[in-house]
């Protein structure tokens, strides 16, 4: 507590290490719960409570599946406004960790020339880093590497699989304190299926979403709104979001499967979505982040994919920007929101 409180009173302290050393002062405090905020990808973003003694749990879990020992370098270069970087300091607490903080942005280890045995990241953050000439070689310095936050298009996961460390994308939300199932995304023989940490198994509800239990946490079910097929009790393929389903024509569509479909020829940031149709009752569309129209002819793309009736987009629109989550995630309801009230100026 004396290097937090030296720290606030230096002058120079910037606003992400401010929110740092409040969280490591409120995780030593004597309190048993921290306050999280979820991301507010599916809603508006909340607080909850959380025990100290599940985040060590959680900690716990993690430390074990990547072998991580004391004094194992770590890097944090997440938010810690948000779960995924609370718990990289968890992580550091309980496994004895030689934490490394940065500021979080797209590339965080341009500067770092020290191996690390652990790092979380975005796939923006990954992405960002690849595009720099000595990308994969800097992220090979990172032994265990895990990518959460979102989804990892088939552009970002052929690079991926180019390098040599331990990458492994994850599955998890605010509410099981970070990742339950990881997913090994190179390696000679990379999975193909999201598969549950020690001790969690997952069942699916009347709806096909899947539900977490995961008894180190709580006794209660995690009940989500993710679509899966799954494969046995610790193993899944993540279809899409049930509150993200588009009904055309009584015919289920999931945007998440045509989303990767296109991956590989828009650059920009896009997403799939359905709006009213008289017809279909919803029909599909497609929503680029850019200002002016490129030379793809999307009706090729079409064709070229091979997608089923329901799932060809009807309609191609253009947004400046995409209002986003505090987190950065994608608020896909407001995007279909601005292309219907564009429609209804233009």
């Amino acid at each position: 507590m004396d290097f937090v409180n030296q720290q606030f009173s230096r002058n120079s302290v910037s606003s992400w290490q401010r929110i740092l050393y409040e969280f490591i002062s409120e995780w030593l405090s004597d309190s048993p719960n921290i306050k999280v905020k979820t991301s507010g990808s599916t809603g508006n973003a909340k607080w909850i409570g959380v025990e100290k003694e599940k985040m060590v749990k959680s900690a716990q879990l993690t430390g074990q599946f990547f072998d991580l020992k004391k004094n194992d370098n770590a890097l944090l270069c997440l938010p810690v406004d948000f779960i995924a970087g609370k718990m990289m300091v968890v992580r550091a607490f309980v496994l004895g960790l030689n934490l490394i903080p940065v500021e979080p942005s797209g590339n965080p280890i341009n500067s770092l020339n020290e191996p690390l045995d652990f790092a979380a990241m975005t796939p923006m953050q990954v992405y960002s880093i690849l595009k720099e000439k000595n990308g994969i070689d800097k992220l090979n310095q990172i032994k265990n590497l895990i990518i959460g936050g979102g989804e990892i298009s088939n552009q970002l996961l052929n690079e991926i699989r180019k390098l040599h460390n331990n990458t492994y994308h994850t599955y998890g939300m605010t509410e099981t304190l970070t990742h339950v199932a990881l997913k090994k995304l190179n390696g000679k023989k990379p999975d193909l299926y999201f598969k549950a940490l020690p001790g969690i198994k997952f069942k699916k509800d009347k709806r096909n979403c899947l539900v977490v239990i995961a008894s180190h946490l709580s006794d209660q079910d995690f009940i989500t709104n993710d679509v899966v097929d799954l494969k046995d009790n610790k193993t899944f393929d993540f279809i899409g979001r049930y509150d993200n389903v588009i009904n055309s024509g009584g015919l289920k569509v999931f945007p998440e499967s045509i989303e990767q479909k296109l991956q590989p020829f828009i650059t920009d940031r896009f997403i799939i979505g359905g709006l009213p149709d008289e017809k279909l009752g919803q029909k599909v569309v497609l929503v680029i982040e850019q200002e002016r129209q490129s030379d793809v002819d999307f009706k090729e793309v079409f064709k070229e994919l091979s997608l089923s009736k329901p799932e060809i987009p009807k309609e191609v629109y253009l947004l400046d920007s995409f209002p986003e989550t505090e987190s950065g995630k994608i608020v896909r309801q407001l995007v279909l929101q601005r292309v219907l009230e564009k429609t209804l100026t233009d």
